[in-house]
């Protein structure tokens, strides 16, 4: 399968959240999976995609030309795809991706976060999003989908949601059974 990583690309995070990266990468690679993710480098997308290749994983880059030009175009990439902008980036990513996984990061993994699962409700994708829940990093995000959903801005019966998963092996489980 390939699988569209969103995640952090700081570096002067926890050490354990590069780690989880690490074994993210890892399992994609030792799985026979594609990692598809932002083609730059930093935090975790490196760990991510660093592990996933040399796992053996075929990496997908997708990049856009700031990104680049600020010297942060990854080397590991198997195939790199370049695009205008980042909401080309997020359309691509989907696009190239049999599912996507949401690891703990900043205003960047939660835009393409959200628009996956905004543009899933609206019937443009069907695929499953899984959201790395790693220490209870997404539970303020969990809290507010409870309130929106008590006051009804999201209805009871969606057609589409995000699962949230605690820990690795409870993401490996559930992309395993999508096979």
């Amino acid at each position: 399968m390939r699988i569209a990583v969103y995640c952090s690309a700081k570096d002067v995070i926890p050490e354990e959240y590069l780690q989880l990266g690490n074994a993210l990468g890892t399992w994609i690679g030792n799985n026979g999976h594609t990692l598809v993710y932002g083609g730059a480098t930093g935090g975790l997308m490196s760990r991510v995609s660093d592990a996933a290749h040399q796992a053996g994983a075929h990496v997908i880059g997708v990049i856009p030309p700031r990104i680049k030009a600020a010297g942060r175009l990854a080397t590991n990439c198997d195939f790199l795809i370049e695009v205008a902008n980042m909401s080309e980036r997020k359309q691509r990513m989907r696009d190239e991706a049999d599912l996507i996984v949401c690891l703990p990061g900043s205003y960047g993994t939660l835009d393409e976060m959200m628009d996956a699962i905004s543009s899933a409700i609206v019937g443009e994708h069907h695929k499953p999003t899984f959201v790395l829940n790693y220490q209870g990093f997404y539970e303020p995000l969990k809290q507010q989908i409870r309130v929106m959903q008590d006051l009804r801005f999201i209805p009871e019966q969606q057609s589409y949601q995000p699962l949230f998963v605690d820990t690795l092996d409870e993401l490996y489980k559930e992309i395993i059974k999508l096979k």
